[in-house]
């Protein structure tokens, strides 16, 4: 019998300054049974970061939600669509290979991914020169030390408060605050 995943309900108050965007986003995470909190709460993180584009990609006609991901490699961590269906955004969350980013990039408008852990660096250089022609691929480096602070926020059920200004992300919840910078590489 396989191992199913467990559920996490998060409620998500999100103030992006920078974009002026303020919203609140009740959500369902399913954490796969090989994926850690950490890498959870970096998908939590990277919904926060682009959930402003619910209303500057798709005038806030759109569906931003978890993808199957780890379930299922032609799904993504998290999608953008808009009411026709497109994708507008792509995220993954990790350190993937190239050719599903590069077959994503073909799908979506945009394709952002975010790597977080202690060997990144040492994959960015393998995957630098494979990934360069995608125009339409992001990729970003949350400090290893913001993500693991971040499971300090992973229960079951959270309330989390989530602040975007000069392009770092507040996320806190009654008794632990994170601050995460997110590094652009490309």
């Amino acid at each position: 019998m396989a191992i199913k995943s467990t559920i996490f309900k998060a409620h998500l108050q999100i103030a992006d300054i920078d974009h002026g965007y303020y919203a609140d986003h009740a959500m369902t995470l399913a954490r796969h049974p090989s994926e850690t909190d950490e890498r959870m709460m970096v998908r939590l993180v990277a919904l926060a970061l682009h959930a402003h584009e619910l209303q500057t990609v798709c005038g806030g006609d759109g569906t931003l939600a978890f993808g199957a991901g780890l379930s299922d490699p032609d799904e993504p961590d998290i999608w953008l669509r808009d009411f026709t269906g497109q994708i507008k955004l792509w995220m993954e969350v990790g350190q993937p290979e190239d050719k599903p980013l590069v077959k994503a990039c073909g799908k979506a408008d945009q394709v952002v991914l975010y790597c977080f852990n202690h060997a990144a660096e040492v994959w960015w250089r393998g995957m630098e020169s494979k990934l360069s022609r995608p125009k339409n691929l992001r990729v970003y480096r949350i400090p290893t030390v913001a993500s693991q602070a971040l499971i300090a926020l992973a229960q079951r059920s959270m309330q989390l408060q989530a602040t975007v200004q000069e392009g770092a992300l507040t996320l806190s919840d009654d008794r632990t605050t994170v601050e995460i910078e997110p590094i652009r590489w490309k």
